[in-house]
């Protein structure tokens, strides 16, 4: 008997066999219902493509992915699509996972659990045989998810660090503080756009692509993903330093404002064309139509199909499916909407009492808090800056850690950080670590001496301290599962490093006598 003839009919035939006409619509169902229940998850991805250069080409991403599945038709319909009950049990974690992103309004984690509940909706329905065929496919969708962002900090250190390195040896004098250089011919700053991650996320997309396309054994596919990694990277820190010698030997004529950018891709282009160009010459050819024939028969085994099992999991997964955003909509409502006001006080312990103005003119680039103050503090001969940002409803637009919150950012036109750390700290009876940074006068060319100070910074969670960002999501998502809330606030305390003493022993100094007093004063407005 012809297994496979018996599970589908002849090619000429467009009727479908029928466990398919059952298993497709089910598949197709589920899929809408989750799109529709995470839709505001799927609506923030496809606005992160539109705004960013970073992730456009994730709209090509979802075409591709169909097209791929597309690819492997024949394949698939030479299974017997066999329901997996066991990932559920996946969908389960999954969701669970998508309820704490959202509860502490992680965009990353959050659409990354989308996306695993698309890709693990086909195994429950269609079975792990047909999942099989189009693995890399549904693997490959994972390069919708906008992220990657998060190595930009050390990919901007590498390329400041190479090109710095690469000025010197090509007999250019160079003065260097943090991520900002100065040569003879002017002042230089590594930021955002200067860090490749543009390039890096863009080459290992279609790198990763173009390795399964054009290659059958995974030690080659593996090769060439790793040369896409790499490629980018190195050729990044090229791309710095050419456009910086370019303008120091043109007179600053020459690969600035848009030449810069427009010099760049055109670089990156090239690089890449090169990179593909000595790839394909190790291309394997194609599987012919009878190999596949002869590896889908040999693949297919005659299972019975129950039509009650297939309903039975796709209602299973929907529900489950469905269970954070009722968990997600009783949170919300225990946690009420009182507003927030935070009024800085007047006088601080041991004879320390607000002066104004704010000192050096400072304040941290913390968005959209619920309340906020920054003031100036003098005692014991020294001035001390304090600033409280406090959080309450926390959502995507607003949020106590995110990658746009920070002591100065990189375009900040008065302040430059040039220095970062940590360092142990007595706070309210406890020892804690806490960020330290040094900034400086952000016009390092044109001023010989320019002021500088010395910045402290520490979460306060529900009145737990922490300086991670990953401690201080965690102990969110943890107070809000428990019904404690989400209130939250940033400390940070900052003072000229020019003052007399050390300012670091003066910042110490500071927080072990009033940490009380700040602790008290956030653990009011808690109560509101």
């Amino acid at each position: 008997m012809n297994l496979t003839a018996s599970l589908h009919p002849p090619k000429g035939n467009a009727r479908l066999a029928p466990p398919w006409r059952h298993a497709l619509p089910a598949l197709l169902l589920l899929l809408v219902w989750v799109l529709y229940l995470y839709r505001d998850t799927g609506i923030a991805m496809v606005t992160i493509w539109a705004r960013s250069e970073t992730f456009t080409h994730a709209f090509l991403v979802p075409p591709i992915t169909l097209w791929l599945i597309w690819r492997q038709r024949q394949r698939m319909a030479g299974q017997t699509p066999q329901q997996a009950p066991g990932v559920v049990l996946l969908a389960a974690c999954v969701v669970f996972g998508w309820l704490l992103g959202d509860l502490v309004a992680v965009n990353a984690v959050t659409q990354l659990a989308l996306v695993s509940l698309l890709v693990l909706a086909v195994p429950a329905v269609l079975g792990w045989s047909v999942t099989r065929l189009i693995l890399f496919p549904l693997g490959f969708l994972f390069f919708a998810v906008p992220i990657g962002e998060f190595v930009m900090p050390q990919l901007m250190v590498w390329t400041a660090d190479f090109t710095v390195s690469a000025l010197r040896l090509s007999g250019v004098p160079v003065y260097r503080e943090g991520l900002q250089f100065v040569i003879p011919s002017g002042s230089w700053s590594v930021i955002e756009a200067c860090s490749g991650v543009r390039y890096l996320i863009a080459s290992l997309t279609v790198g990763t692509l173009f390795a399964y396309l054009n290659y059958h054994s995974t030690k080659r596919r593996v090769l060439f993903v790793m040369v896409s990694i790499l490629v980018p990277v190195i050729a990044n820190w090229m791309r710095a330093y050419m456009i910086v010698m370019l303008a120091h030997l043109s007179g600053n004529k020459l690969a600035v404002g848009v030449d810069h950018l427009i010099y760049g891709w055109l670089f990156f282009g090239f690089v890449i064309m090169t990179m593909f160009t000595i790839g394909i010459r190790w291309a394997e050819p194609d599987k012919s139509d009878k190999t596949i024939e002869a590896e889908t028969a040999a693949q297919s085994t005659a299972r019975p199909f129950s039509p009650a099992k297939l309903w039975t999991i796709t209602a299973c997964f929907a529900a489950l499916a469905a269970l954070p955003h009722i968990a997600l909509w009783a949170i919300d409502r225990a946690e009420g909407d009182a507003q927030v006001s935070l009024t800085a006080p007047r006088a601080l312990a041991g004879d320390w009492h607000e002066v104004l103005p704010a000192a050096a003119g400072f304040k941290p680039a913390f968005h959209n808090p619920s309340a906020e103050i920054n003031s100036s503090y003098a005692g014991q001969g020294h001035t001390v800056g304090l600033y409280l940002g406090y959080y309450r409803h926390q959502d995507y637009d607003r949020k106590l850690v995110s990658s746009s919150n920070a002591l100065v950012v990189s375009k900040d036109s008065q302040w430059a950080q040039v220095a970062s750390g940590s360092r142990p700290v007595t706070m309210g009876g406890q020892t804690v670590d806490v960020r330290t940074a040094e900034l400086r006068g952000a016009d390092l060319y044109s001023q010989v001496s320019p002021p500088r100070l010395v910045a402290w910074q520490i979460y306060w969670v529900n009145g737990t301290l922490t300086a991670s960002d990953y401690l201080a999501k965690a102990y969110s998502a943890l107070f809000r599962l428990t019904g404690r809330g989400d209130d939250s606030a940033v400390i940070i305390v900052y003072a000229p490093k020019h003052q007399a003493g050390d300012a670091e022993a003066v910042l110490a100094s500071f927080l072990a006598t009033n940490y009380a007093v700040i602790n008290e004063l956030l653990l009011k407005t808690r109560q509101q």
